[in-house]
């Protein structure tokens, strides 16, 4: 049977028990205030710190520097990123302006280059004096056999089929095909073409042969004319279809084969066909005539 007045009694000791540590945590929490207030007391009295405060300081200091060093690092890291933002948009800004300023300088330097060009077109046409017509390539046929390019002038400007293209350089071709107002032209390199010619030096006649990219092949010259490399190759002059004397190209090349009669000669064109931007055509004498004529009668009938 359990004793009743002994359980009243654990009850009342355990009672006292808590009470008793209650006091005791109100007792050194009273303790401990009573410690700060002398602290800040001491650290306060006579102007100077007191050694409590000083033992707090310290181990306070670095914590403070710590704190103090990571405020300021984000301040700089805040400052640095905006003006990192700032000079981006100033890069792209810059970026674009040169972009502009780019695609002005190449406008200008292919004006430049394309009056230079013209310039030095007009002085070889002053300079030769033969009746010509400045035409623009507008059009190129790719084709291998046939290679043609496509100008702006046409039967209203002049011009017929048989007539000579050139630049300053050398022959282009001859015309094939007229329209009104535009015209074809087959290339000199085609090799559907062949051309008398004429090496200017030693006056040793052949045929020169269109080979496509690989420019010329001049045909027909013998194992023991005067040929070599570098000599100049010019239009004989036969048939009446190219004047005499208007540059072909140069030897590139010279190879006597054991067998054949003939040598093989590669002639490197005058002309940089890729590049054609304009020409000449040959107008004759003839055609300027009826012209001439076909415009007074026109004016003579209004």
């Amino acid at each position: 049977m359990i004793d009743e007045s002994q359980i009243v009694r654990n009850k009342t000791s355990d009672r006292k028990k808590t009470q008793g540590f209650v006091f005791f945590r109100l007792f050194l929490l009273f303790f401990l205030f009573v410690i700060l207030v002398l602290i800040l007391l001491g650290s306060t009295i006579g102007g100077r710190f007191g050694v409590f405060h000083q033992l707090s300081l310290e181990a306070l200091g670095p914590a403070q520097s710590f704190f103090t060093q990571l405020s300021l690092s984000g301040a700089r890291f805040k400052d640095k990123y905006i003006a990192l933002w700032k000079v981006q948009e100033e890069n792209e800004q810059l970026r674009l302006e040169l972009d502009t300023y780019h695609a002005l300088l190449d406008e200008y330097r292919e004006a430049y280059s394309l009056n230079r060009y013209l310039q030095s077109e007009l002085e070889f046409k002053k300079r030769e004096n033969f009746p010509a017509l400045m035409a623009r390539v507008v059009g190129k046929d790719p084709s291998f056999w046939f290679q043609t390019l496509i100008v702006d002038r046409g039967s209203n400007d002049g011009v017929v089929v048989g007539m000579v293209a050139r630049t300053s350089r050398g022959v282009v071709g001859q015309v094939v095909q007229v329209a009104s107002n535009y015209s074809k032209i087959l290339l000199a390199n085609a090799p559907s073409s062949a051309i008398d010619a004429i090496v200017q030096k030693s006056r040793v006649r052949g045929i020169l042969k269109g080979a496509g990219e690989e420019g010329y092949v001049l045909h027909y010259v013998l194992k023991n004319a005067d040929v070599s490399v570098g000599d100049s190759i010019v239009t004989a002059g036969i048939g009446g279809v190219f004047p005499s004397g208007i540059t072909l190209g140069t030897v590139s090349r010279v190879h006597s084969n054991r067998r054949g009669m003939f040598l093989e000669i590669e002639v490197k064109p005058a002309v940089d066909f890729a590049r054609l931007e304009s020409l000449f055509i040959n107008l004759s004498e003839e055609q300027l005539i009826i012209d001439e004529m076909s415009r007074s009668s026109v004016s003579q009938g209004e």
